[in-house]
């Protein structure tokens, strides 16, 4: 059994971690409309949590000055220069798991899901962060296979949640079996079971199906997961399937899960291309007393922020308008990534 143990998302966090969208990024012609809600979003992260930004060395000072413009707690706030080709820091930021020694940051390979997109700058954050002693209270540990935060939930206690259809994906680790991509969770993140999801999707997403749309855990043994409940779209089958297949999971100790449906957005089309967006509202952040839902200005929002509400009872529920993250095939928890309580201050 392992000695390391990585932490749910809703155990304490000193810091959310965010990558700035710049203009050298898929997102330059949405620039605005996306810096505008990565600086609501930081606004509103630091009310819960310090906030770290990697960012472009000559962006840092205008990033500081439009923050502070916003009333935004600087003290908060932490800017590092950073050189990125995306912004997606759930998949290329740190996995921090605890140990007997100390908080560890996992700096697993990022090769852009696939090498569908550019991906070196953004394989090297992590390090450029750590080099600059924004996680003061934690080592270092490169990982020589490849794996996105996205890719996986736990709860902590033992379980961990995937999807096959991106870790066993051969555009990943094609070298590894199944059984050895198991061995190395187990041994990475303290888990003691590995359930394994076969089904389910979203069109416009470009992950090979991340987990975190598709199926959240949630504390006391709940998932919350996304559901389709028109017979004629394109993800009804793929979508009924995987809930069935979640109900016969069961926790590391040999639980069954208490599971709540998310409401169904149905066709969000691109502003431009017309095509079809993953607006799915299981992609939320935990920040310590909050949990922030991405919504996309749609009649079943505020279903979503009630099913959400009921899986975290006692937390803040807040929606986040988050219709221009959706465009590049990604929204809430995609953009962010948390670090535990320890690693920028000591207990």
């Amino acid at each position: 059994m392992t000695s390391q143990r990585l932490p749910a998302e809703w155990e304490p966090q000193d810091a959310v971690m965010l990558t700035w969208p710049h203009k050298n990024t898929p997102w330059n012609w949405i620039h605005e409309d996306v810096t505008e809600l990565y600086e609501a979003l930081a606004t509103v992260i630091s009310d819960y949590a310090d906030v770290v930004i990697a960012a472009p060395e000559g962006e840092l000072d205008s990033i500081r000055a439009r923050l502070e413009a916003m009333g935004a707690p600087m003290e908060y706030i932490y800017l590092y220069p950073c050189t990125s080709n995306d912004t997606w820091a759930r998949d290329h930021g740190p996995l921090t798991v605890e140990t007997p020694d100390g908080f560890k940051l996992l700096d697993f390979k990022f090769n852009g899901w696939g090498n569908k997109f550019p991906h070196d700058l953004d394989d090297q954050v992590t390090h450029q962060l750590f080099a600059q002693k924004a996680f003061p209270y934690a080592s270092l540990e490169a990982q020589n296979w490849i794996l996105e935060g996205g890719s996986i939930e736990t709860d902590g206690q033992g379980t961990l949640l995937t999807t096959s259809s991106c870790l066993l994906n051969k555009n990943r680790n094609p070298d590894l079996s199944k059984e050895e991509i198991e061995s190395r969770l187990k041994s990475a993140f303290g888990a003691r079971k590995i359930n394994w999801l076969d089904h389910g999707y979203l069109a416009g997403d470009d992950t090979d199906s991340h987990v975190d749309t598709l199926a959240r855990l949630c504390p006391n043994n709940t998932i919350v997961y996304t559901t389709c409940d028109d017979e004629h779209d394109e993800h009804y089958s793929s979508l009924k399937k995987m809930e069935d297949q979640l109900k016969t999971f069961t926790n590391a100790d040999g639980e069954p899960y208490r599971l709540l449906p998310l409401p169904w957005a149905g066709a969000v089309l691109g502003r431009d291309s017309g095509l079809r967006l993953p607006s799915t509202y299981a992609n939320f952040l935990v920040v310590n007393e909050a949990v922030l839902v991405p919504i996309y200005e749609l009649p079943m929002d505020e279903e979503a922020l009630e099913v959400v509400s009921q899986a975290f009872p006692g937390y803040e529920i807040m929606g986040i308008p988050c219709l221009p993250l959706i465009e590049q095939g990604g929204s809430l928890h995609c953009i962010t990534m948390q670090i535990p309580e320890g690693v920028l201050e000591q207990f």
